[in-house]
């Protein structure tokens, strides 16, 4: 994995608590299934078989998955973020210039971290791509599934 992956101090945390949690728990689990439905015989038809080799599967495809992003991850620090513009770890407030009256606030950060619920989008969603580079006083639409979105940038700063 040649990307650099961009994380805060907690994302990559995250990331390297569920590895921990793969490495050291799931692994030795799914490795227990596979010896008690091998325990079953004939393998050639033996579902619970096939089941915990998928498991395994994709247990370590996610171990792989993880050490890769770990391995190129920058983490950045908010208090090095300039608010000049829109970047990565920025919070943007922005006008529907459609309604007038609706404000959003989005903060942009990796595909990693991002969570719609807490109003963390990913720097390579639409919006986020949208979003990037833009300063305040800036018009922006976005085109999303629904159609287009207009927005103005009222303020940037971070959290």
């Amino acid at each position: 994995m040649s990307d650099r992956v961009y994380l805060t101090r907690d994302g990559y945390n995250r990331l390297k608590d569920e590895l921990h949690e793969l490495l050291h728990v799931t692994r030795a689990e799914v490795l227990e299934k596979i010896a008690e439905a091998r325990s079953h015989g004939d393998l050639s038809e033996n579902a619970e078989y096939d089941a915990a080799r998928e498991q395994q599967s994709q247990t370590e495809s996610r171990i792989s998955d993880l050490e890769g992003k770990l391995s190129s991850a920058t983490i950045l620090d908010p208090k090095h973020i300039k608010t000049d513009k829109v970047y990565i770890l920025t919070s943007v407030e922005l006008l529907n210039l459609d309604d007038k009256k609706e404000t959003l606030e989005y903060t942009l950060v990796s595909s990693e971290e991002s969570d719609s619920d807490l109003g963390k989008i990913s720097v390579r969603s639409p919006v986020g791509r949208a979003l990037i580079g833009k300063e305040v006083g800036d018009k922006v639409t976005i085109i999303v599934p629904k159609g287009e979105l207009h927005y103005e940038v009222k303020k940037i700063f971070v959290k």
